[in-house]
C-alpha cells in the first residue's frame, strides 16, 4: 500500500537520512526501530505530512501521494502522537468528533455515533464526558487512538506508543494494535523498544543516525 522511494531529509545541512527506500503492505504492521537521533520520528512526520521531504517520492497503491496536500490527506494517514496532543478544553467525546465534522464534513450526529462506537471498542464509554486532565496516561493513549480512527485512515501511525507506560498498559497497547491489524488497518509504529516491536511487527526497519 505505502512505498517510499529514494527519499531524503536534512535539517540545517545535517542529513537525517538519504536515499531511503521502504515499503509496507496493506494490513501489515511495520515497526521503525533504532536509537534516538536516527530520524524515526522525522520519518513518521514526513509520512503524515507534518514535515516535507527534500527529495524522493511517496506512493499509495502505486500512485504518487503528497501527504501535505489537504485535499488528498483526508482519511489517508492518521497519527497517534507520543504526547497524545488532546485538546485540554474539550471533553473526550468532542476531541474525537471535532476532526470528522470539520475535515470529513460529517454531521454532528454521525460523528458522535462513530465516536461512541470507538469509545466502546476501546473500553472508554464511561469517559466520554471527562476532560483529558481527568484521564490516566493509558486512557489518554486510547482516546488518541480513537480520535485517529474516527478519521477512518488507511494507515495509522504511532510515535513511541509505549514510552511513558508501565508494563500492564504496554500490553494493553499491544493488544489494541493487534486487534486493529485483525480489522485490516495498516499500521506504522515508531519505537525504540525492540521487544515490543518483536511482539507486534510483520516488518521491522532499523534507522541508524547518519554519520
Amino acid at each position: 500500500m505505502l512505498e517510499l522511494k529514494n527519499i531524503s531529509k536534512s535539517f540545517n545541512q545535517r542529513t537525517v537520512w538519504h536515499d531511503l527506500n521502504l515499503k509496507i503492505e496493506d494490513g501489515k504492521i511495520l515497526c521503525i526501530v533504532g536509537q534516538s537521533g536516527g530520524g524515526k520520528t522525522t520519518l513518521l512526520r514526513c509520512i503524515s505530512g507534518l514535515e516535507t521531504l527534500d527529495a524522493g517520492e511517496m506512493l499509495i497503491d502505486g500512485q504518487s501521494f503528497n501527504p501535505t496536500a489537504p485535499h488528498e490527506n483526508d482519511a489517508v494517514i492518521g497519527v497517534v502522537f507520543q504526547d497524545y496532543q488532546l485538546f485540554p478544553h474539550l471533553k473526550v467525546i468532542d476531541n474525537i468528533t471535532l476532526a470528522p465534522e470539520l475535515a470529513l464534513k460529517q454531521s454532528a450526529k454521525q460523528a458522535k455515533q462513530t465516536a461512541e462506537k470507538l469509545l466502546e471498542r476501546l473500553s472508554l464509554s464511561d469517559k466520554a464526558d471527562l476532560y483529558p486532565y481527568q484521564l490516566s496516561g493509558g486512557q489518554k493513549q486510547r482516546v488518541a487512538i480513537a480520535r485517529a480512527l474516527a478519521m477512518k485512515p488507511k494507515i495509522l501511525c504511532y510515535d513511541e506508543p509505549t514510552s511513558a507506560l508501565d508494563p500492564g498498559l504496554r500490553d494493553a497497547v499491544k493488544k489494541i494494535i493487534l486487534q486493529l491489524k485483525q480489522a485490516g488497518i495498516t499500521q506504522i509504529v515508531v519505537t525504540h523498544d525492540w521487544e515490543f516491536a518483536r511482539q507486534i511487527a510483520d516488518q521491522t526497519f532499523k534507522l541508524e543516525p547518519q554519520q
